[in-house]
């Protein structure tokens, strides 16, 4: 049979019998193509057949995207009033500091997560044959601006006390009060949803006990002040961003649709229309379309500690030896209120190594078609007796935890005799059980695998980098620097030399399935099945195993030697999360000046930096010279975490090598 690609001029026709054969280069092709056409179209003005706009659609088997940007259109005005004092006092040993400082902040947003809808599959020929999705879909309705708007005090007090000539001690301590941004006040709207004991949509109250002390001390034994031992204790509060509330709209506002009704013809259909709910709702219905929830407010904490030692020795070089610690709190995490999952340990599908006997299969007591008929009802008794259940209730709770450990090393040469040089070495840990909390990247997903189980979050964190080495060098050549020969000092000497070296263990990632394996209404955070006596960072697709009725009772795994078998829908994957490190830094960056005095007063300074000097191919996952983090939310980057990909376990297949970036400047001082 003959199917239609819709496009948005024209039809590409093909046949499912040789979908099969359709080249990179006419998939690339059609694919921009596809998306040139869909940003020609002014906004709500795209033409897709049997839609009004288009849609982001995600086909995982040809690692194709279609559609405009899934991040558009959206918009941010931020207006910041701010007014603050500080006084200064010395008496005696004590050195006083305090201060006050009012913020009041005006900030309307607009972007609606999904707007167009997002309808992801599996396979071209589902898509081809305009089925329902089978992966994920989702869209959000009901356009409306986000008021971010609240008012933030805060004072405190610092006290340096000079308790001896070689011992000072310094006492602190900061309170800060920040009202709930307005729009995340609104929940009162939908507060006929109300069901006392189990949640209740009032007006998220604001945190009022935000205060921070902290404590440190420098002391220097002897009288010599070549050595110093330093250590502290403090607590801070960081803020929550408006991106949480923009997305927990109550449903009188906005609705998030992730099911339909349709069972074929989905975009022939319209697909999930863009239909809100607006003004008041009947308490059913209201409870029905509710998937937002915004809790009290309660402010990530960080409480941090640290000791050290630091030592100079032979007049120019100062070694530091410090222990820093961390402690994360009330870190939001995504999740779901009121789904859990079909599939647990003990009521799961299992996936074996070797093919077990028909006899064994049949002897099997579960089915996939039996837990598939338990995943129709994914949400928990007390929310479903409520008449939660038209949508999961998602909210971004504050129970996420992490750990930081580390021991800092750093021995630095001070600048003497045209040389200067800093050698660091850190080890550390970073564990948590949350690190993305929205759709920011695929490499750690965003819920948990089981939204009734935290715990089995607990890892090592997607930024845990165990060791870090740097050596940075600022060397200038003494050759004619004292010549008396204007153009053998300038033109001939006055070159410095600038090499950079660091070493980072490479970022952690999830090994996933990308599929529902746990049947709990959500693939984000399903990840693999281990094998604990498998080749290291080698992954398997599975067979279905079917009993003599042609019931799906279990998975064989197709290669029995992987580390990483893909969890097929039923199955409980064991693995935890990030557990694949992606490739380390080990790069070189170099960097050349060259001065020129032309006069007493005028001096020409030209430079040159090679960033990754030697051009050494990084598939680092993220930057070489930049923490900022990297935000891979595509289909191509999820499948090659999945281990049935063929392009698992090789990153350079979707990472840039971070290539050889050379730079010219030129310094002009008078």
């Amino acid at each position: 049979p003959q199917f239609w690609l819709p496009s948005p001029q024209n039809y590409y026709l093909a046949t499912i019998t040789e979908y099969h054969h359709f080249t990179p280069s006419l998939i690339n092709e059609f694919r921009l193509g596809f998306n040139r056409d869909a940003q020609n179209y002014p906004a709500g003005d795209q033409k897709f057949p049997g839609l009004s706009v288009f849609p982001n659609i995600y086909i995982y088997e040809l690692n194709l995207d279609l559609g405009p940007d899934d991040n558009a259109p959206q918009f941010t005005v931020q207006n910041m009033y701010q007014g603050t004092d500080n006084l200064s006092w010395n008496v005696g040993n004590h050195s006083i500091k305090m201060g006050y400082d009012f913020r009041k902040q005006i900030s309307p947003q607009g972007f609606t997560q999904r707007a167009r809808g997002e309808y992801d599959y599996s396979t071209l020929e589902l898509y081809l044959q305009d089925a329902v999705p089978d992966e994920f879909l989702e869209r959000t309705t009901g356009k409306v601006t986000y008021y971010g708007d609240q008012i933030s005090n805060g004072a405190y007090i610092n006290d340096n006390w000079k308790i001896r000539h070689n011992l000072t001690l310094n006492l602190g301590l900061r309170y800060e009060y920040t009202t709930v941004p307005y729009s995340e006040r609104l929940q009162t709207l939908n507060a006929i949803s109300n069901v006392p004991g189990l949640v209740t949509f009032g007006e998220p109250k604001a945190q009022t006990d935000a205060f921070m002390p902290r404590i440190g001390f420098a002391y220097s034994p002897g009288t010599s002040g070549n050595t110093s031992i330093r250590g502290g204790f403090g607590l801070g509060y960081d803020q929550l961003f408006d991106n949480l509330g923009i997305l927990s709209a109550p449903p009188q506002l906005q609705v998030t649709v992730d099911s339909t009704p349709l069972t074929s013809n989905f975009l022939k259909n319209g697909a999930i229309p863009d239909t809100a709910s607006a003004g008041s709702l009947d308490q059913e219905t209201a409870r029905a379309l509710t998937s937002g929830y915004v809790p009290d407010q309660k402010l990530p904490k960080s409480i941090q500690w640290n000791f050290g030692v630091q030592h100079v020795f032979a007049n120019d070089y100062t070694l530091d030896v410090r222990y820093l610690g961390t402690r994360g709190i009330n870190l939001p995490v995504q999740t779901r209120l009121n789904a859990f999952s079909v599939v647990t340990p003990t009521n799961s599908l299992p996936v074996y190594l070797s093919r077990p006997s028909q006899a064994t299969l049949d002897a099997l007591p579960l089915t996939l078609s039996m837990l598939q008929d338990q995943e129709g009802d994914t949400i928990l008794p007390a929310y479903e007796a409520a008449g939660f259940n038209g949508s999961y209730l998602t909210a971004f709770m504050p129970i996420g935890n992490s750990t930081y450990h580390s021991l800092a090393t750093q021995l630095t040469k001070r600048f003497s005799h045209g040389l200067y040089f800093t050698a660091a070495y850190t080890w550390s840990h970073n564990i948590d059980d949350s690190t993305a909390e929205v759709f920011s990247t695929v490499t750690t997903p965003r819920r948990p695998q089981d939204f009734q189980d935290l715990r089995a979050e607990r890892a090592d964190s997607a930024l845990d980098h165990r060791q870090r080495a740097t050596l940075t060098l600022m060397y200038e050549v003494p050759y004619f620097q004292h010549s008396s020969n204007w153009f053998m000092k300038n033109i001939v000497g006055n070159w410095g030399v600038s090499p950079i070296y660091t070493f980072q263990s490479g970022t952690w990632a999830t090994v996933q399935s990308v599929t529902d394996s746990n049947l709990n209404g959500d693939n984000a955070g399903d990840r693999a099945v281990v094998n604990v006596n498998g080749v290291p960072n080698t992954g398997s697709g599975v067979t279905a195993l079917t009993n003599s009725d042609g019931e799906t009772v279990g998975y064989l795994a197709n290669n029995p030697n992987a580390q990483y078998i893909r969890a097929g829908a039923g199955v409980y994957p064991n693995a935890a999360r990030n557990t694949y490190a992606l490739p380390p830094i080990n790069n070189i960056d170099l960097a050349v000046q060259k001065s020129i005095n032309l006069s007493e007063r005028l001096k020409l300074q030209f430079a040159a930096q090679a960033l990754n000097t030697f051009n050494h191919p990084q598939y680092v996952g993220g930057y070489l010279n930049d923490i900022q983090s990297v935000g891979y939310t595509g289909s191509q980057v999820r499948n090659f975490l999945n281990p049935a990909d063929s392009t698992f376990n090789q990153p350079d297949q979707v990472f840039t090598n971070n290539p050889r970036s050379i730079q010219f400047s030129m310094k002009v001082t008078f």
